[in-house]
């Protein structure tokens, strides 16, 4: 196929020799399948600003952090300096949770490096060799889904005790090969400790996992794995060795109209996001 302009200086600098086909097209970027010497990878064009459909940006950017003091205050500005600055953190970050969460023990692509807003990442595949198919385009055993949703929120938990919140995990960013789960798409990935909105995100990506696993195993709706896991999280106990119950205990004391706020506003969040990406997964059919 003809060759994406964002692409071609890779090509010219000799780290893609063909792009082969166009993966996908979502609301943050397109993925096309390329080959790099002998081996078949994908590489991830991140979309400018004004053509992303991303709305949330500013919650997930919360907390993360510039040391060239420069750059920050431009970014605070938000002068065009400031603006160029601040897609190169967004574009950066998930590569650096990419070989964070690696290092964590948490299965996701192989990333291979980001090059002027082309993130150059593992082609994820089945046994035939074709493109691992998303946990939405599957069905499950009861005892695969009990299986997975266990490996999840051993993901999840590794992903904590590294630092980090997903805040987009559902059926729509999780390949399955035959190995089991690969979690996907981590731009938006939060600092667990900086951003104020770390604790309901990990509820989100917790609850929207268990709802998914939930339809083959009922039982696991009646689970408290978000609360259980901030809650030792805070405690400073949380470890990725935890082994988690899924159960937890609500206090007693004075209700926190604020915090319950927070958890409703979760909710409707998380279900404007699974109609988001049910939309986008229609589309692409």
């Amino acid at each position: 196929m003809k060759i994406p302009k964002r692409i071609q200086p890779l090509v010219d600098d000799g780290l893609v020799d063909e792009v082969l086909s166009q993966l996908m097209s979502g609301k943050e970027a397109t993925v096309y399948v390329v080959r790099c010497g002998e081996e078949i990878r994908c590489a991830k064009v991140y979309k400018e600003a004004a053509k992303r459909s991303f709305k949330q940006a500013v919650q997930y950017r919360e907390g993360r952090k510039v040391r060239n003091s420069r750059r920050a205050r431009a970014m605070e500005k938000g002068s065009k300096f400031g603006r160029d600055e601040q897609e190169k953190v967004w574009q950066n970050a998930e590569v650096d949770a990419l070989f964070t969460l690696d290092k964590a023990g948490v299965r996701l692509p192989q990333p291979y490096g980001c090059y002027d807003g082309v993130l150059l990442m593992e082609l994820v595949t089945d046994d035939e060799g074709s493109v691992a198919p998303r946990l939405n385009d599957i069905m499950l055993t009861e005892e695969q889904a009990i299986e997975d949703h266990a490996v999840m929120m051993e993901f999840v938990t590794k992903m904590l005790c590294a630092g980090l919140v997903h805040g987009d995990l559902s059926e729509f960013n999780v390949l399955v090969d035959s190995y089991g789960p690969v979690i996907i798409d981590l731009p938006q990935a939060v600092d667990a400790s900086a951003n104020n909105n770390a604790k309901w995100m990990l509820e989100r990506d917790v609850n929207n996992m268990t709802a998914y696993y939930g339809q083959y195993v009922p039982a696991l709706l009646d689970t408290q794995y978000a609360k259980e896991m901030w809650s030792l999280y805070e405690a400073g106990e949380l470890t990725p060795d935890t082994e988690l119950t899924g159960e937890f205990a609500e206090s007693t004391e004075e209700a926190d109209v604020e915090g319950l706020m927070e958890e409703i506003n979760a909710v409707i969040e998380a279900e404007r996001f699974r109609r988001e990406r049910q939309k986008e997964a229609e589309e692409q059919e």
